[in-house]
Formats: C-alpha cells, structure tokens, sequence
C-alpha cells in the first residue's frame, strides 16, 4: 500500500488510454503486462506525468553503454535509497540483461567481489558517489570514468543514476512497495550505509 491512494481509470477515463500505453511498454520491456504503482500516484498532475513519461522514454532511446551495466548502476542507486519498487524491478531488469545472481547478491560489497571488473566497479562507483548526499564524485574519478567511458557514454551514466534516484526517491517518499517482477529470483539487499568511497582512490 501507498501512503496516498493513487488515481483510478474510471475517476478520469482518459488515464485507461495512459496506462494502457504504459503497459504495452512495461511488456515490451520485462514481458509482464503489469501497471508500475508509481504510475497511478504520478497521475494526481497529469503534465508531470506525461512530462516523466517522456524523460524515461529519453533515458531509454538509443542508448550506447551495455544494458547489463546500465542496470546494475541503476539498482545500486535504488538499493542505497530504500526503494522497495526499484529493487525489485532493478533486479529483474539486471538479471534479464545478463548480471549475474552473484553480481546481485554482492552488490552491497562491489569494491571486493570477483563477481565485477574493474570497468563495473568505476561505474558503481559513480552510482554511490551520486547518491549519497552530499554528491562525492570528484576529478579522480571522472578522469578514470573517461579512461573507459567516451564523453557521450559518461553523460548517459551519470544520467540514469540522477534518473534513478528521481524515481527512488519518489517511490520511497510514498512507501511504494515490491510489485512482483521478480518474485522468486536472486535480489539485490537493500543497503543501510553507502561504501567507503575512499577504497575507490
């Protein structure tokens, strides 16, 4: 349950076509034609609806870092900011671009684990750095980004992590739950401290 219920089809008949539409999308992309909860709830303001709605189809287009590293990058944002519905849809989401149970059940100790490359590891580390408050993202590790990354791959990284915890922290404001994607499948553990970013230098 969410702290504030979220907008019904039948109270405005025009969201049946909005989430219709959402959907399609959410099959095309996990294969489960299920209504993401955040949905219903961004549906109080419908421009900022339609206006999220264009954002995460941006994020999506055309994209020029791997998916399994953009997913993994992604659900360590989510795991550090308590988003139930992000650590369940980021794991499965992972799982289906090719990370590993292993990479998901240590994600929490990435710096250590043999389960990443030092490539992941960077780009964790810029997951973590943006995330935690204040922002720990300095020189150093923009310059070892750019020894793998070009410009254009950097600027979609550090975009889906902002875009990350734009969703993570929405859905965690209002309490939104697991909404079964991965039922049953490894999951990355939420996290209660952010790494040293320290072991990164």
């Amino acid at each position: 349950m969410s702290r504030i219920a979220g907008v019904s089809s039948r109270r405005r008949p025009l969201l049946g076509l909005v989430y219709a539409a959402v959907r399609r999308e959410v099959r095309r992309m996990t294969g489960q034609s299920k209504l993401t909860p955040d949905i219903p709830i961004r549906a109080h303001r419908l421009s900022l609806l339609f206006g999220y709605a264009a954002l995460e189809k941006s994020v999506a287009a055309r994209t020029r870092v791997p998916e399994r590293l953009r997913t993994l990058v992604a659900l360590k944002s989510a795991v550090m900011q308590g988003c139930q519905m992000c650590q369940d849809i980021g794991s499965f989401e992972a799982l289906a671009k090719g990370a590993t149970p292993q990479q998901l059940a240590d994600l929490h100790r990435y710096r250590d684990s043999p389960a990443f490359d030092e490539t992941e590891r960077l780009a964790l580390d810029l997951a973590v750095g943006m995330t935690v408050t204040p922002v720990q993202v300095d020189d150093r590790l923009i310059e070892r980004l750019r020894e793998r990354f070009d410009d254009a791959q950097l600027v979609e990284l550090v975009n889906l992590v902002a875009v990350e915890n734009l969703r993570s922290r929405f859905n965690a404001a209002f309490g939104l739950q697991s909404a079964g994607f991965n039922e049953g499948a490894a999951c990355a553990r939420m996290e209660t401290a952010a790494p040293d970013l320290a072991l990164a230098s």
